[in-house]
């Protein structure tokens, strides 16, 4: 399968615009998943501590693989506390210190490997090559890496951070139109996993935020686009995370999930939606990528973005008992 191309295949600056993937999966920890992250795409393997690893210098740049628990790797807090004290006794005390905290996040990441999803965090990848990181999620299934079907405790993600083709307010105002229209078509098409509905990780967005962002009369500037999704929104925890792309447009912004450490700034959509379903052949990220071209087509079409928008007010402004008839008159006809 071959990546789509989208409307806007390039960025502000002329670039092939680049895709960061995320996946996470069980059955295969961190240190085979590094192992056969190098032999794919070369690089150099270096261990940031016994469960969380790098693959430097692949084609693409850095590969970050780890179990998904920050309980598994030293804090960084704590590595650098200073001793207290200049004396030798005190500089000895404080190298124990940080030998026992090292120590016991590590055999805490021994304890939980199998029960926490271990996570590889590709660099940003040129959109036209996505097919060539697919060789990954085929090794990762032919090495027993499991995916979200594989158990009902298994929540696990494939996340796409697209970069954006303009920084423009009313360019992202698009591209959030169009993906509220499409969210139904989106759950639908994935099949999202029951148990990821049930984690709070990709919610879906609030309806009279959406009604809100669709209304014709809403042309807002990015300093009210940014505001009004924090009102709404407050969380991290949605099926299109805006907070880095925000992050980075916006960074004297004052709200504190903007400088949350989980909040890394970058001029990407964090799109959270997909599950992890290493079990289907041929899945992997050029699957998602096809889809989220869907967005970025209706996102381009303004006619098409403000006829849609039109009717989903209209539906949705109708009485609900006129709504329920409607979706039993449908369902009826269509069985």
């Amino acid at each position: 399968m071959l990546p789509q191309a989208p409307p806007a295949p390039r960025n502000a600056r002329g670039q092939i615009r680049r895709v960061g993937v995320e996946i996470e999966f069980a059955g295969l920890p961190p240190a085979d998943t590094a192992h056969l992250v190098r032999e794919l795409f070369g690089g150099e393997l270096n261990a940031v501590s016994p469960h969380r690893l790098r693959v430097d210098n692949t084609r693409w740049g850095r590969f970050v693989i780890e179990l998904d628990t920050q309980y598994a790797h030293p804090d960084r807090e704590a590595l650098d506390h200073q001793a207290e004290g200049d004396d030798e006794w005190a500089r000895h005390r404080h190298q124990l210190r940080v030998e026992f905290h090292e120590k016991t996040r590590e055999l805490i990441g021994d304890m939980v490997t199998g029960l926490v999803p271990t996570e590889i965090v590709c660099p940003p990848v040129p959109w036209n090559e996505l097919d060539e990181l697919d060789r990954l999620f085929d090794a990762l299934r032919e090495h027993g890496a499991k995916g979200t079907d594989a158990s009902l405790l298994y929540g696990f993600g494939l996340h796409l951070n697209p970069e954006i083709a303009s920084p423009a307010s009313h360019d992202i105002h698009a591209m959030l139109r169009a993906y509220l229209l499409l969210a139904p078509w989106l759950r639908e098409q994935i099949q999202v996993d029951i148990t990821r509905e049930v984690l709070p990780h990709a919610n879906p967005f609030p309806r009279d935020y959406a009604l809100k962002v669709l209304a014709a009369n809403y042309r807002p500037g990015l300093l009210g686009l940014i505001d009004d999704y924090l009102d709404h929104n407050p969380t991290r925890n949605r099926e299109l995370d805006m907070l880095p792309l925000f992050a980075h447009l916006c960074p004297e912004h004052p709200h504190e999930l903007l400088h949350s450490e989980l909040t890394q700034p970058r001029p990407t959509f964090h799109y959270r939606l997909p599950d992890a379903q290493l079990s289907q052949p041929g899945w992997g990220a050029v699957s998602e990528w096809n889809r989220w071209v869907e967005v970025e087509k209706l996102a381009a079409d303004r006619r098409a973005l403000a006829k849609r928008s039109a009717a989903y007010i209209r539906y949705y402004r109708r009485p609900f008992y006129r709504r329920w008839t409607d979706r039993l008159r449908h369902l009826f006809h269509s069985a």
